[in-house]
């Protein structure tokens, strides 16, 4: 491997290392949301059932990127200026956040009522309900969907090369300008993505496979 080849590495790595702190952080904003919006869609509150919603709908019917674009490069014109990542991640995870509530919801909602009944006979609270009837019975029917969703996050951050940040694609493509090696790169960035994505994936089947055998047991 010649020394260009070698720096040319050095860079993608170091955007992939920009990647997955994206990827990392904006799950764990979007699961956070997920099961917060999921059960405030659940709620009794009417308030609080119509400022979820509103949420689930504005981020679900509207494109990521004009999200990224809007908050990036409008709310500083407002006087709110963030940075970068912090942009990319807040966007990416609430957006991600507003489909995962449906599948929390989803999931909650496919659980029997006559469970929570019998529960109630048992003079448990609805804390209680939540924690020892619906939420063991619901986890693990959410972890597929939210293993697609996950992935679909990680696909997701390369948007925000298009608002400065030095991701995997960012890297690549000035990489590419420099360079002229488009195959090449673009090649080995599809495979990077696709490594992190089988992790991901592999990760989430041992998951299920451990919420399974808990079930089992």
């Amino acid at each position: 491997m010649t020394a260009a080849w070698q720096a040319q590495l050095m860079f993608l790595l170091h955007g992939l290392i920009v990647t997955l702190e994206l990827t990392v952080l904006s799950c764990v904003l979007a699961i956070s949301i997920s099961f917060a919006a999921g059960y405030a869609r659940l709620s009794s509150i009417l308030v609080v059932k119509y400022i979820s919603t509103c949420y689930v709908e504005l981020f679900r019917g509207t494109s990521s990127l004009v999200q990224m674009f809007w908050v990036f490069y409008v709310l500083p014109l407002l006087g709110l200026r963030l940075p970068a990542l912090l942009v990319g991640v807040l966007v990416l995870g609430l957006n991600a956040g507003s489909y995962g509530s449906e599948i929390v919801r989803g999931a909650i909602v496919a659980v029997p009522r006559e469970q929570r009944e019998a529960a109630q006979a048992l003079n448990m609270n609805s804390s209680q309900i939540m924690l020892r009837v619906v939420l063991p019975q619901a986890v693990p029917a959410m972890l597929p969907p939210f293993g697609n969703l996950l992935i679909e996050l990680l696909k997701n951050t390369s948007l925000v090369s298009l608002i400065t940040i030095s991701d995997l694609t960012f890297s690549a493509e000035v990489l590419r300008a420099e360079s002229l090696h488009t195959v090449q790169l673009f090649g080995l960035i599809l495979l990077l993505y696709y490594a992190v994505a089988s992790v991901m994936a592999a990760g989430m089947r041992r998951l299920e496979f451990r919420f399974a055998k808990m079930r089992g047991a």
